[in-house]
């Protein structure tokens, strides 16, 4: 009788523990849930910006290699005359780059009959409000 009441009490006072217990489990679960899926946006928006960037950064040396082969064309002399300011050159027929555009400045310093170039270019994508600019100069002189 005594093992029979004590079994009774035992069962009465632990009623309610494993519903604590389960209901503690679901919100640990949650909660590393979300942080995972916090983490998994994060990832993305990163590898976004890098792509973007990348893109940015070879758009960048597109319109500086575009600006010294304008300066400089194969078998003819310096072309001294395509140095200016401000050219824009859109890179959507480029595949890859098509979200792109590059904006292009030359500045040319004589010293001594030598031309002294200064070619800076800014590749910028952007692509669903997301945009990038990456910058590249590049300096060059004439062989006079």
């Amino acid at each position: 009788m005594l093992l029979k009441q004590t079994l009774l009490i035992t069962k009465n006072t632990q009623k309610g523990s494993s519903l604590v217990l389960a209901i503690f489990i679901l919100v640990v679960m949650s909660l590393l849930g979300a942080a995972l899926l916090r983490m998994m946006a994060t990832n993305e928006e990163t590898y976004v910006y890098e792509v973007l960037g990348t893109r940015a950064y070879n758009a960048a040396q597109t319109g500086a290699q575009r600006k010294l082969q304008q300066l400089f064309p194969l078998n003819t002399g310096l072309d001294s005359s395509m140095c200016t300011a401000g050219d824009t050159f859109s890179l959507a027929n480029i595949e890859g780059l098509d979200y792109c555009s590059v904006k292009v400045d030359c500045l040319e310093v004589k010293h001594e009959n030598v031309s002294y170039f200064t070619v800076t270019s800014i590749g910028q994508c952007e692509i669903n409000d997301e945009a990038t600019s990456r910058v590249v100069e590049v300096q060059a002189k004439s062989m006079n």
